[in-house]
């Protein structure tokens, strides 16, 4: 809704889809041109609040390497082409490709760019079921795996979305997660900083990090394990409360497998878990008794843990100490989101087996699983280099600063006969691509929530489009219904040029709790949430208790080793997100603690080379004291000479999973 116009200037309320925290936006528009965005101060979640990353969205419509017309390879060289041309000539080598070498030769990768398109992202879906290949990709094997694992695994369901009930809490640890930057990890927390101020004053909040964030400013206590043994601090608070502090009426009624949990951590005593970690006892100390004191308590993870190698160790054991705790489905602890959209209330959950729910990994990686039916991202070059992938629609993602191993990854497109890319700016990824289609950004298109299972509260919004598509952009949903056309998938109707981005959206709303015109009158609607869920409660009763103990987690912890002595670990960054928005300009700096700057003969200001087996990286180094030692932090998603995936390596993969260590891993730091 316009929400005014004053002489030349129209307001519009929308929402921002930068991230999956949605913040309530005022967009100014002075006839094309999109001047100004701030916070919008009555929406209900964010209340005002904007970050870097959305007030930027006028440098983004205005970018000057946006793309605006269909580009197609000829002669080894992009070119400005019709839709048509595009279209045809993708949808005649695609099709060609599928009928000679099968569906599993088109691997499709579900970007965060298409990702927050509701109505493209839903067209997409359809087009992958159609094609009926094997070879999906997302972010999930990028940074997220072991959040949906630990559902599956202990709470016997993929579906379970956990996250801090911080109306109620008074107690929450944080683990390898700045919500103060990042707006939380797959749980999104709108107007962050204010969030964390309100909870401080009535709440405990602790931070494990190797590094004094922005967040961990904010809160009642902070402990920097080394980088990789967060697991042990969990593991030894899960034994500490085992012998006093836990909720035996819970463990009783509502767990199993208790006695093997203990096991499993018995060897985490104070003194072991002090020197693993590095940690001063005090300090441990202090976090156990008021662990110990607390009611139930709150534990929320981010890329810190979930890029790392002890990763489904550690989301596993902050989810066997709020089970201990009397935590989990319980007010002031941690609830799961039924979705505003899934209603998960509605219906019986099927309980997943007790080894978890993988399935069979592509041919050139047989010792990997799929999971959640995708292949891991870091086997996509050796799909391509053995012939069994031979295209790629890449639908809303920058692979190259996306993706692990970037040294592999590169040669591997290039060999391609088909690599086409949705995007709306120019960079790396579509410099490579054959064919790139330019969909609408987002002040361009209506819009409704469609990630509303990781929003704070059970709710949905809608916006119209703020501004004309510049160029020949077309829609996300539009664009993939007609290259299914081509295929000869009926997706969508497209032949009526008059069909519009809502009539689209209210086909995908259809079921929902509420019907797309209430949704788009209000322009965000709320429903009642409560906590305990009965249905969460049901479903844990099938499944036999909350499972403290699955044999593939007690196994991994027992085969865990301890880190090396220099490591990478993940940072966000406040004009960043994840491929997002380089655009801004925030420097890619090499954060070092002064001691292994000192070691390393590195000074501050220093260009460095930071390296590993894979490959290097350069940079200028931040020596500051608010990293601990034995961690070198550089931030994720920068392009060119400082993209981290030059350092990762496509073969060191958790098999379980398929996810890449994108932090945690040795590295050498040398000046120069």
């Amino acid at each position: 809704m316009t929400v005014h116009e004053v002489e030349d200037t129209r307001t519009v309320r929308s929402f921002c889809r930068v991230c999956v925290s949605v913040c309530g936006i005022l967009v100014d528009v002075v006839g094309d041109e999109v001047t100004h965005v701030r916070g919008d101060r009555d929406h209900p979640r964010s209340q005002g609040y904007s970050c870097t990353k959305g007030r930027a969205l006028p440098k983004m419509h205005h970018h000057p390497d946006r793309i605006e017309r269909p580009e197609m390879r000829v002669d080894g060289k992009l070119q400005p082409t019709t839709w048509d041309e595009c279209l045809d000539d993708l949808a005649t080598k695609v099709r060609a490709i599928i009928d000679e070498h099968g569906p599993d030769s088109v691997g499709i990768f579900f970007g965060s760019g298409l990702g927050m398109d509701a109505a493209g992202y839903r067209i997409a879906q359809g087009l992958h079921a159609a094609i009926g290949t094997s070879a999906k990709f997302s972010p999930l094997t990028i940074d997220g795996t072991a959040k949906v694992l630990i559902s599956d695994l202990v709470g016997g369901s993929t579906a379970l979305s956990g996250r801090p009930d911080y109306v109620n809490t008074d107690f929450v640890i944080l683990i390898g997660s700045n919500p103060v930057v990042s707006h939380g990890h797959t749980i999104a927390m709108p107007n962050p900083k204010g969030t964390l101020k309100e909870l401080a004053q009535r709440a405990e909040i602790w931070v494990l990090d190797p590094r004094r964030t922005e967040t961990a400013r904010l809160a009642t206590g902070h402990l920097a394990p080394r980088p990789g043994t967060d697991h042990a601090v969990l593991a030894c608070l899960v034994r500490e409360m085992l012998v006093d502090g836990a909720d035996r009426d819970f463990i009783d009624n509502h767990t199993a497998d208790v006695e093997i949990l203990a096991d499993a951590v018995a060897d985490f005593t104070i003194e072991h878990t002090a020197r693993l970690a590095d940690i001063a006892e005090a300090d441990l100390i202090s976090l156990c008794e008021a662990v110990r004191r607390a009611g139930p308590i709150a534990v929320d993870t981010g890329t810190g843990v979930t890029m790392s190698s002890s990763a489904n160790v550690t989301q596993w054991l902050s989810w066997a100490l709020m089970a201990v705790k009397g935590s989990l489905n319980r007010k002031g602890g941690y609830w799961f989101h039924p979705g505003f959209g899934y209603q998960l209330e509605s219906f019986e959950l099927p309980v997943s087996p007790a080894e978890g729910s993988f399935g069979p990994g592509p041919r050139s990686r047989p010792e990997t699983h799929s999971f959640l039916d995708e292949w891991p991202c870091a086997v996509l070059p050796d799909e391509i280099n053995t012939g069994n992938i031979r295209a790629v629609l890449n639908l809303g993602g920058n692979l190259v600063t996306a993706f692990p191993d970037a040294g592999a990854l590169i040669p591997a497109l290039e060999k391609l006969e088909v690599f086409a890319t949705i995007e709306i700016i120019g960079n790396e990824t579509t410099a490579l691509s054959t064919h790139v289609l330019p969909t609408k950004d987002q002040l361009e298109r209506a819009d409704v929530t469609l990630w509303d299972i990781m929003l704070p509260r059970v709710t949905s919004q809608h916006t119209e489009a703020v501004v004309e598509p510049v160029g020949d952009r077309k829609s996300g949903w539009w664009v993939l219904a007609e290259l299914g056309r081509r295929l000869g998938y009926d997706l969508a109707d497209t032949s009526n040029d008059q069909v519009t981005d809502d009539a689209m959206l209210t086909g995908i709303m259809m079921g929902a709790r509420m019907p797309i015109e209430k949704v788009a009158e209000k322009g965000w609607v709320e429903v009642p949430n409560e906590v305990p869920a009965a249905w969460v409660d049901a479903h844990v009763e099938r499944l036999g208790g909350w499972r403290l103990a699955p044999a593939l987690l007690v196994n991994q912890l027992a085969a865990l080793e301890e880190p090396a002595d220099l490591v990478l670990v993940p940072r966000r960054q406040h004009g960043k997100l994840n491929s997002q928005l380089g655009y801004l300009g925030e420097p890619a700096e090499v954060l070092m603690n002064p001691a292994d700057a000192a070691a390393a003969g590195v000074v501050h200001g220093q260009q460095v080379t930071v390296r590993t087996a894979t490959g290097e990286l350069t940079g200028v180094a931040k020596v500051d004291d608010s990293i601990r030692r034995g961690a070198v932090s550089i931030p994720h998603g920068h392009p060119l000479a400082a993209n981290v995936n030059r350092l990762t390596d496509k073969d060191q993969i958790d098999l379980v999973t398929g996810m890449a260590r994108y932090g945690g891993f040795p590295v050498t730091v040398v000046p120069g």
